[in-house]
């Protein structure tokens, strides 16, 4: 392994998973924000996760749609603003020539 290169501040960490609630502690040097009380009774800094191998379709075979922060909502309501306003042809006419 090159010398120099990877970083030496690894210590333990809480990941959860925000879609599921479920939590795990490894090691890692991620930046934290908050903490949290582990099973243990000690405090580790606490890393928020969108999706986990414990919600991914590929590891748990359920095609689950996960929006945590709602934004297939805000695309279709664009779209349907957006459908709304375009203009609509008229039935029987075509566009070929």
């Amino acid at each position: 392994m090159k010398e120099g290169i990877h970083p030496s501040d690894y210590r333990f960490v809480v990941f959860k998973d925000m879609s599921n609630d479920i939590t795990f502690r490894t090691r890692s040097c991620a930046a934290a924000k908050e903490t949290i009380k582990w099973e243990d009774g000690e405090e580790y800094p606490l890393i928020k996760l969108e999706i986990s191998n414990t919600s991914h379709p590929f590891y748990t075979g359920k095609m689950k749609l996960v929006d945590t922060a709602g934004r297939v909502d805000k695309f279709r309501s664009r779209y349907k603003t957006h459908r709304a306003s375009a203009p609509r042809a008229e039935e029987g006419e075509s566009n070929e020539g």
